[in-house]
């Protein structure tokens, strides 16, 4: 089976930076997803340049923080913020054309900073939601590189970036069991999703996922992949 642990969150403040670079360096994790508009993002892509062996992606966001366009009113509240939250899919759908502008500027800054592009994903998995599925396979296909696969894409095969993600390496499903628990699975490959990260003044102040952000990093340090497990370039 082949296997990406990928973390998402990259660039959201210093210590969740420095967590990921951590679980790279002495970890399984082998990819990342960066947010371009959280707090370190000049860090992390300063990291990212340091450790070329980890592959970054981008982590487009609606959900959290400032748009990077000023052209998207229907998308934030009146103090310039997203107005959507995690709790999306309770609302109506966004302004398509005022989203593919924001997330054509996300991805267009990553690609200014001269990082490779590896794969797309999203913040709160907001890409998974159904009305957005025609801009996400146009992004991908516009852009060239895979998707993280959700219940909305699942029948997309030529864009997906694993046949199957598992999402319960989360809160109370942290385990160092973790191997035995995906070897069951039916899948010729498996995107595992992760958030590492040394807890900082920066997200105890945006975040309520916090020490077992720590746990994940713990964990993700300790694990060795059995032979079974082939990675994912």
């Amino acid at each position: 089976m082949k296997v990406l642990f990928n973390a998402d969150d990259y660039g959201l403040t210093k210590g969740v930076t420095d967590g990921i670079i951590q679980s790279h360096l002495q970890g399984v994790v082998d990819s990342t997803t960066l947010m371009m508009n959280g707090l370190a993002v000049d860090y992390a892509v300063e990291q990212a340049k340091a450790h070329p062996t980890l592959k970054v992606g981008i982590h487009l966001v609606l959900t959290w923080g400032k748009p990077l366009s000023s052209k998207i009113s229907d998308l934030v509240n009146e103090d310039g913020t997203f107005r959507f939250s995690s709790r999306f899919r309770q609302m109506n759908p966004p302004n398509l054309q005022e989203l593919e502008l924001e997330w054509r500027s996300q991805i267009e800054a990553f690609l200014n900073t001269g990082l490779p592009l590896h794969h797309i994903d999203s913040h709160h998995h907001v890409h998974a939601w159904e009305p957005l599925k025609p801009l996400i396979m146009k992004l991908a296909k516009d852009y060239q590189v895979p998707v993280r696969v959700t219940d909305s894409l699942k029948d997309e095969k030529d864009i997906l970036l694993t046949e199957q993600i598992w999402l319960d390496f989360y809160g109370e499903g942290i385990t160092p069991d973790l191997f035995s628990q995906i070897q069951s699975l039916e899948a010729s490959s498996i995107e595992i999703m992760t958030h590492p990260a040394m807890v900082d003044n920066d997200l105890l102040n945006i975040s309520s996922y916090l020490d077992k952000r720590q746990e994940e990093l713990k964990i993700l340090c300790s694990l060795q992949a059995p032979d079974w497990v082939e990675k994912i370039e």
